[in-house]
């Protein structure tokens, strides 16, 4: 039987599977999570790793070759190396990594490298401790530094950082964070917010187009060429500086979308396949574990409502004329 490949109607094929593994979270960033009043889904409605793992066998089989475990903060699930030992034994998979806040890293990062994780990414909004804290609603900069010697020393490489750039609160660290690119093997990748989830329009207060990076860098007198793609780059847009060890890129969702090349798809921790981030379609999957023809149909048919874009920009122009109905889910009950 010829085992159908994961290609949209505009010839986009994807290889990309972004798997949330819970939406819970330690920390309640202010882009991601309301302070308060966030509802939980109960342990029942969360994919169980063995779950889990037959949907990337069966997806393995379609063409997915990059796994990336996200939450809520994926470390807050027990035993997530366990998960990652059995998903880097499914044949085809050829990357696992991880996307965290990096509080939990640290005495885990040699585990996870050992049962296979590839790389991770880190989020890191601010180095000022005080600031870090506010951003994250109680997050502490130190753990996450000590994370970062932990990666390094457990070989999880490359290490990259995400920093979201809010107009007002990190805006001035521009130039610090490019500053961590020079002596060591680090990339920093600034972000757009993205007004995933968010019923009104006061994300726009704090959103910042990335071309302000440039212009800090040419305010700095600093010379930095293209860099060529770090493993497991996606849509970044990379830089390095003039003799620098690291790198710095930009993630531009919102002022310049890259949906012409997305690879991706997702799986939320309640088991639902979303194709586009922005958009309210979804398809549960956990209903169809144990049926892999079936599986692969709900895949395909995930894919068929993929739009050409997810105009994203449209909402920060006031612009209604959209064609699918946004999300309602916030970033980390979909995953990052």
């Amino acid at each position: 039987m010829s085992i159908p490949r994961l290609i949209d109607k505009y010839g986009r094929e994807h290889h990309y599977l972004r798997i949330s593994v819970t939406d819970r979270c330690n920390l309640r960033c202010i882009y991601c999570m309301p302070e308060e009043g966030m509802e939980f889904e109960p342990s029942d409605k969360i994919l169980t790793f063995e779950e889990i793992v037959a949907v990337v066998r069966v997806v393995a089989g379609m063409g997915i070759r990059k796994i990336r475990l996200t939450g809520g903060e994926p470390l807050v699930r027990k035993n997530l190396e366990q998960l990652v030992a059995m998903i880097a034994c499914i044949p085809g998979i050829e990357d696992i990594s991880l996307t965290t806040n990096g509080m939990f890293l640290a005495p885990k990062a040699k585990a996870l490298k050992e049962a296979g994780l590839t790389r991770v990414n880190i989020s890191m909004d601010s180095l000022h401790p005080d600031r870090f804290k506010l951003i994250t609603r109680g997050g502490d900069v130190r753990k996450v530094l000590n994370s970062i010697d932990a990666c390094v020393k457990a070989g999880l490489c490359p290490i990259k950082l995400n920093v979201v750039l809010m107009t007002g609160l990190n805006d001035d660290e521009i130039s610090d964070f490019i500053r961590l690119t020079l002596d060591r093997d680090i990339h920093v990748r600034f972000i757009e917010y993205m007004p995933i989830g968010h019923h009104d329009a006061g994300w726009k207060n704090l959103y910042m187009p990335l071309a302000r990076v440039k212009e800090v860098c040419a305010e700095q007198q600093w010379d930095y060429e293209p860099e060529a793609a770090v493993q497991g780059n996606g849509p970044s847009e990379n830089y390095r500086l003039d003799g620098a060890l690291g790198s710095f890129g930009l993630i531009h969702p919102v002022s310049e979308h890259f949906c012409q090349t997305c690879n991706r798809l997702r799986l939320t921790a309640d088991g639902y396949i979303k194709p586009c981030l922005a958009w309210t379609e979804q398809f549960h999957v956990r209903r169809v574990v144990g049926d892999d023809e079936a599986m692969r149909q709900l895949f395909l048919d995930a894919l068929g409502t993929k739009p050409e874009n997810h105009e994203m920009s449209h909402f920060l122009k006031n612009d209604v004329t959209i064609s699918h109905a946004p999300t309602a889910r916030r970033m980390s009950q979909i995953g990052g």
